[in-house]
């Protein structure tokens, strides 16, 4: 016997059974979603599963998950200035906190740059400390750093113009002095003064550096 006779065959895998017809797949079938694999014909119909996945009438939106979006011409008109002015502060009137009244009002300061801060009145259960829509407008832009106002709107839902009260003409002589104040409802512009005509006799710091 030679050496190469005393070799040892080598080791076979056992031969596995092969699939044939219909259970027979390849790496492709594999890659395939499940529910994707087959249809009940017994062959993938992407056809016929985009079909299955579609809804149909009241299935396919839920009408209380829709935001209205505002019509052509609806809102501030961009060759008007003012409208947008008018808009921010009808807009901040409907966020007032007016709940012992009941008298919202919403004020939009305009600075020089043409920056529009909007604010509206803030009342409380001690009534000396609720805040009126002019002073919280106001603050707001003094606190944001600007300085130099031209003009102010007003809106309540009046039909005579309701103008800023005294403590706000104080405040707004103080900080804008003589700017335009615009008075206004729902409905559009009511009147329009300067504020020197609405507080022609300011305490300011000309009294207390005489």
């Amino acid at each position: 016997m030679s050496p190469s006779d005393d070799r040892t065959p080598p080791k076979r895998w056992p031969e596995v059974e092969r699939r044939e017809g219909p259970n027979r797949r390849g790496a492709r079938d594999r890659r395939r979603p499940q529910a994707a694999r087959q249809t009940d014909a017994g062959r993938y119909n992407p056809k016929e599963r985009r079909q299955e996945a579609r809804r149909a009438g009241a299935e396919r939106r839920d009408e209380d998950g829709w935001e209205p979006l505002p019509l052509e011409g609806a809102g501030p008109d961009p060759k008007n200035p003012e409208s947008a002015l008018l808009a921010a502060a009808a807009g901040a009137r409907e966020r007032a906190h007016a709940q012992y009244s009941g008298f919202k009002v919403g004020a939009a300061l305009e600075t020089a740059d043409g920056l529009v801060v909007a604010g509206c009145n803030i009342e409380n259960a001690s009534y000396g400390l609720t805040l009126c829509a002019e002073r919280v407008a106001l603050v707001k832009a003094l606190s944001d750093g600007h300085e130099i106002f031209t003009r102010i709107v007003v809106v309540a839902d009046t039909e005579q113009p309701t103008p800023p009260c005294g403590p706000c003409r104080q405040l707004l002589w103080e900080y804008c002095g003589d700017l335009e104040v615009i008075l206004a409802n729902p409905a559009g512009v009511t009147a329009r003064h300067r504020l020197s005509a609405l507080f022609p006799f300011p305490f300011d710091s000309k009294f207390l550096n005489p």
